[in-house]
């Protein structure tokens, strides 16, 4: 499957269950009346990701993730519904961004015949120095 990012995320945003739930902190009663907070879920396995792109995104949605595979965000920054409901699907797209932006391999470095040597004598002349700090007899 490889999909272009913008897919998986319009294919993220169309499986979203949003529920709208009371939100917490200042605001007097409006805090009291009007549920302005968004829960947004969505199932990991139905966006039908790349198996490395899965586990990154598994990396890094952590507590996010519950355990039947959902990505559970919860926006409450904004004092409206609407507000709150364009940030939590914001953040799911970053998080989508990030996962598929896989690390580069590392490539192992290697020292040739020369810098091996010389190495291996900076070590023996650094033991030898090493070797002279003992304590002095007194013979």
């Amino acid at each position: 499957m490889s999909d272009t990012l913008e897919a998986v995320i319009a294919r993220a945003h169309a499986a979203a269950q949003e529920s709208f739930i009371a939100s917490s902190g200042p605001g007097g009663q409006n805090v009291n009346k009007v549920a302005t907070a968004v829960q947004v879920r969505v199932n990991v396995y139905a966006l039908r990701l790349a198996p490395l792109v899965f586990a990154r995104l598994k990396e890094l949605a952590g507590s996010k993730m519950t355990a039947g595979g959902e990505i559970v965000f919860t926006a409450r920054s904004y004092r409206t519904q609407e507000a709150n409901r364009t940030d939590a699907r914001a953040r799911l797209g970053d998080l989508l961004r990030e996962a598929h932006n896989l690390p580069e391999k590392r490539a192992k470095s290697r020292l040739n015949r020369v810098g091996k040597v010389a190495r291996l004598d900076g070590k023996k002349k650094r033991g030898v120095i090493k070797a002279g700090r003992g304590r002095v007899s007194l013979d």
